[in-house]
C-alpha cells in the first residue's frame, strides 16, 4: 500500500542488514558555541544546557552502539532483536539536532520583502531592493551557518524541464493564420506574450522569439551553463557576495542593452539559496524564505513555489501600508497563507505591514478620526497609525482565520497577528527608535521560536534515547521470566482491541467531513457558471488576454507571471466546496481535545491507553516501579506513534488538493483543445471551448467524483494509520520479551551507559526549571530597564 510504505520508510526503527555503519561525526564544541551568537545571554544559557543534554545523550548512545557492534562483530548472524536495536541505536545518533524552521515572507511586487530580510540580516542592500518594481525574481533562501564566508547556491532547471517550458513558449507564440491589425496589435500587448518573447531573448538573442521549438533546440544559448546545474558563489564579505549574486536574482530590465553573462542564463534560474557566515542576528536553523506572490509559468518553479509555501512553519504576509487596505492581490495572498494552514506544516500567520514611515501629515490630519489628542509631529502620526492599523488588522486577520480553521487552533491564540515595520526608519531613525520600527520584534519572535522547537526536540530526543538504554538494558536481565509471555499474550489481545476501537474512532472522524463535501459539491454546482464567467473576463475586454488565456490551457487551468495576479481556474470552480468543508478539515487535523471530529487526540488517546495498560501489566507481573519493560514499552509507544502524526501531517496536504487535482484531470481534454485555437477570434473561441467543457464535465458528475476522490485519500490514510499501528507494535512486542525464539543473546554489558542515561533523563526537568527562571528574571530586568532615547521630533 503506496501510503503505508511512504510511512514505514520514514518511521524510526527500520530492521537494516547493514548494522556497522559509522555515526556522523560529532560538532565541535566551538561550532556548537558559534550557533548561540544570535541570543542574549539568558537564552544562550538555556540554549546551552539543551544543547549539553543533546551532545552527552549522543555520546552515551554512540558508546552503546560500539559496545554492541563489538559484541555481535564475530558472529555468524545476529538476532532480528539485535539488529532492531542496533540500527535503532545508529537513527538516533544520526538524527539532525533540529531541522530547519522555514519563515517565508510571502508578497507581491514592491511590498518589501528583500528589504525587510536585509534589516534583519543587518546587511542594507544585501538582496536587491528598488521601490516599486519587481526586484527578486526568484523563491531566495537566507540563512547562516558555521562556514567562514558567504556563499550562495544558483540552482538551475534540468535540461528537461527547460525543454518542457520552451515547449510552452513557442506555442504561445506561435500563430497559424493572419490577424486584422487590432487583433495583432491586441496580441502583441498581451502579458504573457511579452514574457514569452522577453525570456527567448534573454536566453537566445534577438530573434529568438520567430523560431519554433526544433529550432531552438538546435540554437546555442548566449550564457555558459554549467554540467551541474548549480553555480557556486563565495566571498569574504557580504557586500561582495550581493554584488556577485545581484545579477541571478534581480529581474531584469526588458530594455537592457548589452547584458552580462550571468543575465543571459537567468531564464533558467530555479532558486538561490543563500548561506551567512555565524551570523548574530538570524541563529542556526532558520531560513528566511522570500517568495514571490504568483507562482511560475514553468510547471517546476511553479511546484516548488507551492512546496516551499506549504513546508514554512511560519508565514509573514508582507504589505507596504499604502496598500494594506485594497486590492485583490493582498486578498489573493492572505487566503493563500490560510491554505497553507489547512494543507501544510504552517503554525502561524502574521501581516508585516511595511513602509509605515511613509505617511504626508497635513492629508493624515485632516482625514484623522481618533479622539481629540492632539498631534504635533510626524513621529506621533506614524505610531498612532500604526496603533490603528494593528487594532483593525488583527480584528480583520482573525475573523478570516477563524471563518476557515477551528475556533481552537493554535494560530488564534497568537498575540501578534501584525506588525509594523519600517525598514527604512530602521537604519535612518530620525523618526522612530529602533524598537519602534519593530525589527527587533520580529527576531525576537525568531528566536523564540528555535528556543521552544529546541527545548521540545531535546526532550523528545532524551526521553526517546532513554527509552532505548532501557531496553539494551534488559538484555541482559531475566527480571519474571515464568510469566512473561502469559501477560505479553494478554497485551497483544488488549491491543487488537483497541486497534479496532481507534479504527472506528477515525471512521467517525473522516464521517465529520462528508455532509460539508455534498453541500459544497452542491454549491459548486450552482455557481460555477459564474466564477468561472468572472475568471475569463478582463477589464480591458480581450485586449492583451488573448495568448495569456491561451497559456492558462498550455498549464492545464493555471498561469503565474510576475506581473498579473495568479490565475487558477481548478482552484476557483471548486472554491465553494472548500468554502464549506475547511472548518471541518482544519478541525481533524487540529491538536487539542478529543472530539469526534479530530484525528490527532484519538491517537493520543490511544497511546494512552496502551501505556495505562503496560502499568496494570508491570503491577500484576511483579515489575518494579520503574521497570525496563514498562518503561520501553512505554517510551517506544510515545516514538512510534510520535512518527505517525509527522505521517499524518505529510499526507494532509494530497488530501487536501485531491478537489481540485481531480477537477484539474477531468478539464485536461478541454484544456488542450482551447489551446490548440489560434486565428480570427481566438479567444473568445478559446473561452466557449472551456465554457462548453466545464458544462459537460458537470453534467458526467465531474463534482461528485472530486467528492470521492477526497473520501478515498480519507480511506488510505486510515488504512496507513491502522496498518502501521498494527505492525510496529506487533513488532515492539515481539522484542520486549525477554526468552524464547532465539531473538536475544548476551550481550556487553551497558550498565553504566543506562545510569548516565537516567541521570540525564532526569536532568531534563531541571534544565526547563531553569529555563522558566531566567524568563521570569529577564521579564523583571526588561520592565526595570530605562526606556531607550526616542528621536528628536519631526
Amino acid at each position: 500500500m503506496e501510503d503505508t510504505e511512504d510511512f514505514v520508510g520514514q518511521g524510526p526503527h527500520p530492521v537494516d542488514d547493514d548494522v556497522f555503519k559509522e555515526p556522523m561525526k560529532k560538532r565541535r564544541r566551538s561550532d556548537r558555541d558559534q550557533r548561540f551568537r544570535a541570543f542574549p545571554s539568558m537564552e544562550q544559557s538555556a540554549l546551552k544546557e539543551y544543547e549539553k543534554l543533546e551532545s552527552r545523550t549522543r555520546r552515551v548512545l554512540s558508546n552503546t552502539y560500539q559496545k554492541l557492534i563489538q559484541s555481535v562483530f564475530l558472529d555468524d548472524s545476529i538476532p532480528n532483536g539485535v539488529k532492531y536495536l542496533i540500527n535503532r541505536l545508529l537513527a538516533l545518533i544520526e538524527k539532525p539536532s533540529l531541522d530547519p524552521i522555514y519563515i517565508g515572507l510571502f508578497g507581491s511586487t514592491g511590498a518589501g520583502k528583500s528589504s525587510l530580510i536585509n534589516a534583519i540580516i543587518q546587511q542594507a542592500m544585501f538582496l536587491p531592493v528598488s521601490g516599486e518594481s519587481i526586484c527578486t525574481s526568484c523563491i531566495v533562501q537566507v540563512s547562516s551557518g558555521c562556514c567562514e564566508q558567504y556563499e550562495a547556491k544558483i540552482h538551475l532547471l534540468s535540461d528537461q524541464e527547460w525543454k518542457e517550458e520552451l515547449k510552452n513558449l513557442t506555442k504561445l507564440l506561435h500563430r497559424t493564420e493572419e490577424l486584422d491589425r487590432e487583433e495583432a496589435d491586441a496580441w502583441d500587448r498581451d502579458d504573457a506574450v511579452e514574457e514569452a518573447i522577453w525570456k527567448l531573448q534573454m536566453f537566445y538573442g534577438n530573434g529568438a522569439e520567430r523560431k519554433n521549438y526544433e529550432e531552438l533546440l538546435r540554437a546555442k544559448p548566449k550564457g555558459k551553463i554549467p554540467t551541474s546545474r548549480i553555480i557556486t558563489l563565495k566571498a569574504e564579505e557580504a557586500g561582495e557576495l550581493s554584488v556577485k549574486l545581484d545579477p541571478y536574482i534581480r529581474t531584469q530590465r526588458r530594455d537592457l542593452d548589452g547584458e552580462s553573462a550571468e543575465t543571459q542564463i537567468w531564464p533558467l534560474i530555479k532558486h538561490v539559496e543563500v548561506t551567512l557566515p555565524k551570523s548574530e542576528l538570524i541563529p542556526e536553523g532558520v531560513v528566511l524564505v522570500d517568495i514571490p506572490g504568483t507562482g511560475d509559468f514553468n510547471s517546476k518553479r511553479d511546484e516548488m513555489w507551492k512546496k516551499t509555501i506549504d513546508k514554512c512553519s511560519v508565514i509573514w504576509v508582507i504589505s507596504d501600508i499604502e496598500r494594506v487596505s485594497g486590492g485583490r492581490a493582498h486578498a489573493d495572498l492572505l487566503n493563500e497563507s490560510i491554505k497553507a494552514c489547512q494543507r501544510g506544516f504552517c503554525r502561524d500567520v502574521a501581516l508585516v505591514v511595511t513602509k509605515t514611515d511613509k505617511l504626508h501629515l497635513p492629508e493624515y490630519l485632516r482625514e484623522r478620526k481618533v479622539g481629540n489628542r492632539a498631534i504635533s509631529s510626524q513621529r506621533e502620526a506614524v505610531l498612532e497609525r500604526n496603533e490603528m492599523i494593528k487594532l483593525q488588522w488583527n480584528r480583520i486577520l482573525k475573523e478570516k482565520l477563524q471563518s476557515k480553521l477551528p475556533a481552537d487552533s493554535k494560530v488564534l491564540e497568537a498575540s501578534d497577528l501584525v506588525y509594523t515595520v519600517s525598514t527604512q526608519e530602521y537604519w535612518q531613525q530620525a523618526l522612530l527608535t529602533e524598537e519602534e520600527t519593530e525589527i527587533p520584534r520580529l527576531r525576537g519572535y525568531i528566536r523564540k521560536r528555535l528556543l521552544d522547537k529546541k527545548r521540545r526536540m531535546v526532550t523528545k530526543y532524551v526521553t526517546e534515547a532513554f527509552g532505548l538504554l532501557l531496553l539494551t538494558d534488559s538484555f541482559n536481565c531475566t527480571e519474571n521470566l515464568p510469566n512473561e509471555y502469559l501477560h505479553m499474550s494478554g497485551l497483544r489481545r488488549f491491543v487488537e482491541e483497541k486497534i479496532q476501537l481507534l479504527e472506528k474512532a477515525i471512521d467517525q472522524c473522516f464521517a465529520h467531513i462528508e455532509q460539508p463535501l455534498q453541500e459544497g459539491v452542491q454549491n459548486a454546482r450552482t455557481s460555477y457558471r459564474r466564477i468561472l464567467g468572472a475568471c475569463l473576463v478582463r477589464s480591458r475586454g480581450n485586449q492583451g488576454f488573448h495568448q495569456t488565456l491561451k497559456a492558462v490551457c498550455l498549464k492545464n487551468g493555471i498561469y503565474a507571471s510576475r506581473t498579473l495576479a495568479r490565475i487558477d481556474l481548478n482552484e476557483a470552480i471548486t472554491q465553494p466546496i472548500y468554502d464549506q468543508i475547511d472548518p471541518i478539515f482544519g478541525g481533524i487535523f487540529r491538536t487539542g481535545k478529543p472530539t469526534g471530529s479530530t484525528l490527532l487526540p484519538h491517537i493520543e488517546a490511544f497511546k494512552d491507553s496502551l501505556q495505562e495498560k503496560m502499568m496494570e501489566i508491570g503491577v500484576r507481573n511483579g515489575w518494579k516501579y520503574d521497570s525496563y519493560k514498562k518503561s520501553f514499552l512505554i517510551q517506544e509507544i510515545s516514538a512510534i506513534l510520535g512518527g505517525l502524526e509527522d505521517y499524518i501531517l505529510r499526507k494532509k496536504r494530497r488530501i487536501y488538493e485531491s478537489l481540485t487535482t481531480s477537477v484539474q484531470n477531468d478539464l485536461k481534454p478541454c484544456y488542450e483543445e482551447a489551446a490548440q485555437i489560434a486565428g480570427k477570434k481566438a479567444c473568445e473561441r478559446m473561452k466557449d471551448v472551456i465554457r462548453r467543457g466545464v458544462d459537460r464535465q458537470v453534467d458526467e458528475g465531474m463534482f461528485e467524483r472530486a467528492q470521492e476522490r477526497m473520501q478515498h485519500q480519507f480511506q488510505q490514510l486510515k488504512n496507513g494509520i491502522t496498518e502501521k499501528v498494527k505492525g510496529s507494535i506487533a513488532t515492539m512486542l515481539t522484542l520486549a520479551s525477554s526468552q524464547g525464539d532465539g531473538l536475544y543473546k548476551e550481550l556487553a554489558d551497558v550498565k553504566s551507559e543506562y545510569k548516565e542515561m537516567e541521570k540525564l533523563h532526569r536532568s531534563l526537568r531541571e534544565v526547563a526549571e531553569n529555563a522558566v527562571l531566567r524568563r521570569g528574571m529577564q521579564d523583571f530586568l526588561l520592565r526595570m530597564s530605562p526606556s531607550k532615547a526616542v528621536p528628536p521630533k519631526a
